[in-house]
């Protein structure tokens, strides 16, 4: 098929174009019959364009008055000024009266109309993604990632990190249960597993002198999903060696500055740094949303309510539990709020919600006053800086539990008072996590990141067998941090491990079997011992940062071929199955 090849898209024309002759080529969006005029709007990625077919022009005129949507089409003709602008589009001002109209393919009639405001299911949109995809909403948030992963690129090269390729086939890891497995035809009855990071790979390669490495890489996680998760996903994953903590966050931070000015045309301000015995005291979650009106801090009333009468906080103080926070300001809280908001609390595992709330006229309203002293009231007031027309939330329990719950009753309040600031975005890094904790269903030691993060180097001493208590092990501070943005982890990384006696240590402890390790970990166990550089790193998840661009939730709206939330692939019908002959090859036998 010969057509004319297109001389501009249809979001390139304006004004400046009126008398120009042009070619545009694209799908039919729409067709209208005026009063014997044709008016057809061209879409293609880049806009719309009015097209107007006159009857005086005889066979566009035929060809238009058998044309459907999503007809692809070639247009040539005259660009004129419109009678009526449509001010709401860039090329609103002219339109083509056209002398030429061919059509390249007809399309048959769409399950859904390809419009913004889209009626169509979600599980509809994700069978026929290529339509979906017509939708400018979904083609900017395209052009947007395709934009963000070129400037991530160009910053590193400038930075002189090597991208380096790391295997997609590797061998299963002690975290294997959320390993996608692909079986080996050749070596049957083994097994390699697609990456959930490249972390070993990347170690090794500081090992090998490869000392500034970045790769934007698919990982592989089978677990349950949600809307800012996905079975593939994209990382942005980079290693550096001869470096500390404040190395990692100065590369970061200004990868992150420079995505923020090229596409948002925004300056960020330096990140603060905030630990995480910090972030849990002062907003009860080591992902702190800041963009809350007010801040909203956790405020710790333990020794104010001390031996104050009320036997619900007297019996948490003498159990060294805690009794703590929040003050919501200034806004209106009625009887059936306080009733859902400690239904909430409930579902959170707390007991109960106690509240002040200090009305405009001075007086104050509670259900545990008559408990508690005035001088006990005045001093909470006092302590939460409470104002009239202010209420006091109050929690109480053991510390950490209480704190947690705090911070998901304080994101809460934030969402359903709207207190958060929609039109910023909010950094902070968290740093000093905890190396290990309990894990109480499984009854034993995990690691809080993972298992190849170096503790600090005042804490070393603790891994020693002797001192091997679970209190002792889960006091232990790890050369670890987390970039937060808006309440969502943006990424991860640590100071890595580059002893192979440490790295034994930290497997000794998380009780791997030595004949595991050496199978899994012996590769690198032994690249250790030939002069494994001091090296840590970070990686991004690449698909958070471009939905957090795009003003959306679920990266899935930013990701081409998503996957649905039970990970199913609706357009092409994956996973699905495979004949008996390929099952035999491999040498697999099913199992229901």
């Amino acid at each position: 098929m010969t057509f004319k090849k297109r001389t501009h898209t249809c979001g390139d024309l304006n004004i400046s174009n009126v008398d120009e002759t042009v070619v545009l080529n694209g799908w039919v969006s729409s067709v209208r019959d005026l009063g014997g005029i044709y008016f057809i709007d061209i879409r293609d990625r880049y806009g719309i364009t009015q097209l107007r077919i006159v009857p005086e022009n005889g066979e566009p005129y035929d060809v238009a008055s058998r044309i459907g949507l999503e007809f692809v089409i070639s247009s040539s003709g005259k660009v004129i000024a419109r009678e009526n602008p449509n001010r709401n589009i860039p090329t609103g001002e002219i339109e083509i009266d056209v002398s030429e109209l061919t059509v390249l393919n007809k399309s048959a009639v769409t399950p859904f109309v390809v419009e913004e405001d889209i009626k169509a299911s979600e599980e509809l949109r994700f069978k026929f993604r290529y339509l979906d995809m017509r939708r400018k909403k979904i083609s900017d948030n395209i052009v947007l990632r395709s934009r963000v992963f070129q400037t991530v690129y160009r910053y590193f090269d400038s930075e002189g990190f090597l991208v380096i390729e790391t295997p997609i086939l590797m061998k299963s890891t002690p975290e294997g249960a959320r390993d996608y497995l692909v079986p080996s035809r050749i070596h049957k009855g083994k097994f390699y597993a697609l990456p959930q990071s490249p972390q070993t790979y990347k170690q090794v390669l500081m090992v090998a002198g490869m000392d500034k490495y970045i790769q934007i890489c698919k990982c592989f996680r089978d677990e349950d999903l949600r809307a800012d998760r996905q079975p593939e996903f994209t990382q942005i994953d980079l290693e550096m060696s001869f470096v500390s903590e404040s190395d990692v966050f100065n590369v970061c931070e200004n990868m992150i500055r420079e995505i923020w000015k090229e596409i948002k045309g925004i300056e960020l301000e330096s990140f603060p740094v905030m630990s995480y015995d910090e972030a849990l005291l002062t907003y009860g979650s080591d992902k702190p949303e800041l963009r809350i009106k007010g801040d909203m801090k956790i405020t710790d009333v333990t020794g104010t309510v001390e031996d104050c009468g009320f036997k619900v906080f007297d019996d948490v103080v003498n159990s060294g539990g805690m009794v703590a926070g929040l003050k919501l300001e200034g806004r209106e809280v009625t009887r059936k709020v306080i009733d859902n908001l400690t239904e909430y609390v409930k579902s959170l595992g707390m007991g109960g919600l106690a509240y002040f709330r200090f009305n405009s006229d001075g007086s104050v309203q509670s259900p545990v006053s008559k408990f508690i002293s005035e001088t006990v009231q005045n001093n909470i007031r006092e302590k939460f800086d409470a104002k009239n027309g202010d209420t006091v939330f109050l929690l109480s329990g053991e510390k950490k539990r209480t704190l947690l719950a705090l911070g998901n009753l304080r994101l809460k309040l934030a969402t359903d008072f709207m207190l958060i600031d929609e039109s910023v975005d909010r950094f902070i890094w968290i740093n000093d996590f905890p190396l290990f904790a309990f894990d109480d269903e499984a009854n034993q030691i995990i690691a809080e990141h993972h298992m190849f993060t170096m503790p600090k180097g005042e804490e070393l001493y603790k891994l020693d067998s002797d001192k091997c208590d679970i209190e002792t092990i889960t006091s232990i501070r790890a050369n670890c941090y987390d970039l937060v943005c808006n309440g969502s982890e943006f990424g991860s990384g640590s100071i890595r491990i580059h002893r192979r006696d440490i790295q034994e240590k930290v497997f000794n402890i998380l009780k791997l079997d030595k004949q595991e390790v050496e199978q899994k970990f012996g590769f690198l166990l032994k690249a250790f011992e030939y002069g494994a550089p001091p090296h840590g790193g970070f990686a991004f998840g690449f698909d958070r940062i471009v939905a957090t661009l795009c003003g959306t939730k679920d990266i899935r709206e930013t990701i081409a071929f998503p996957k649905t939330t039970s990970a199913l692939s609706l357009m092409d019908g994956s996973p699905g199955s495979v004949e008996q002959k390929q099952l035999d090859d491999l040498g697999i036998v099913i199992k229901y």
